[in-house]
C-alpha cells in the first residue's frame, strides 16, 4: 500500500493475481475525465517495472501522473520487500 486519501494524492493497494495479468480496479474523484490516462500510468509504471500479475486497487483524488508513479513505485517496492527501481519519475 502507498499513498494517502488527501486531494491530489493517490491510495494504491496491490496484491498478487496469479496468471491473470494486470487487472485495475479504480475509483476517482475524476475518472470521467482522466480515468483512461489513470489506468495508462499505472499500466505503463508495472510494465516498466517487469511487473505481470497484480491487481491494483487505486483510490484516487486528483493526483498528476507524476503521483501515480511515485506511489506504484513505492507499493510495489513495498510488496516486494525490495528496492525494485530506481527513484526517477518520467
Amino acid at each position: 500500500m502507498a499513498g494517502t486519501l488527501e486531494s491530489s494524492d493517490i491510495m494504491i493497494h496491490i496484491e498478487k493475481n496469479e496468471g491473470k495479468g494486470i487487472e485495475i480496479e479504480l475509483k476517482s474523484t475524476v475518472e470521467s475525465q482522466f480515468g483512461s490516462q489513470i489506468k495508462k500510468v499505472i499500466t505503463a509504471t508495472l510494465e516498466k517495472m517487469s511487473v505481470t500479475d497484480v491487481l491494483v486497487r487505486a483510490n484516487d483524488k486528483g493526483a498528476l501522473d507524476c503521483t501515480i508513479q511515485a506511489r506504484m513505485i513505492t507499493a510495489v517496492n513495498r510488496a516486494a520487500g525490495a528496492n525494485c527501481q530506481p527513484w526517477e519519475v518520467e
